[in-house]
């Protein structure tokens, strides 16, 4: 699913706006960037829970080359899946 069909969804069910749906969703996307910006957390019980991670300054490989290449020091956003979301994804599906 992408970011329109996540609109379409939300406007199709809640009986709203394609203009409302999108405003609703662009709102919940700036709150997530803010917030993990501001190096808070994001925790949605039953889902998941999304952190910035920092990672340090290394020496890297440059695939085209070979040659070694200085890795600036960088941070990222990291999703950490819920329990009730992991077992229903795994639902009726063995191992």
């Amino acid at each position: 699913m992408n970011k329109s069909q996540l609109i379409e969804a939300l406007s199709k069910k809640e009986n709203l706006t394609e203009r409302q749906a999108t405003d609703v969703v662009n709102l919940i996307f700036k709150s997530f960037t803010d917030e993990l910006r501001n190096e808070g957390r994001i925790e949605i019980r039953g889902f998941g829970s999304f952190v910035v991670r920092a990672y340090g300054a290394y020496m890297g490989r440059n695939p085209k080359t070979g040659g070694t290449i200085k890795v600036d020091p960088k941070r990222l956003p990291f999703f950490k899946v819920g329990k009730e979301l992991k077992e229903m994804v795994n639902q009726g599906k063995e191992s």
